[in-house]
C-alpha cells in the first residue's frame, strides 16, 4: 500500500509550513498557495508528508492509502 496527498486548495493559507517540511513533495504559488508536486510520493517521504499534514494551519492536506 502506498500514500496519496490530498489537497483542498480553498483551504491553503498560504504558510508554507508544508514546503518546509517536505520539499520534495510540495511547493508554492506566488501568492503562497500549495503546489502538490508528488500526489504519491515515495516511502522515503512517508514521514516528512506525515508532519507536512500535522503542521497545516490551514488543515488543507491529508493523506489516503493508495493501491
Amino acid at each position: 500500500m502506498g500514500m496519496r496527498v490530498l489537497v483542498e486548495y480553498e483551504k491553503c493559507c498560504g504558510a508554507g509550513q508544508c514546503v518546509m517540511v517536505a520539499p520534495k513533495v510540495f511547493d508554492q504559488r506566488d501568492d503562497g498557495i500549495v503546489v502538490l508536486l508528488d500526489e504519491t510520493p515515495p516511502p522515503e517521504q512517508y514521514k516528512a508528508v506525515q508532519e507536512a499534514v500535522t503542521v497545516c494551519p490551514g488543515a488543507a492536506l491529508r493523506l489516503e492509502e493508495s493501491a
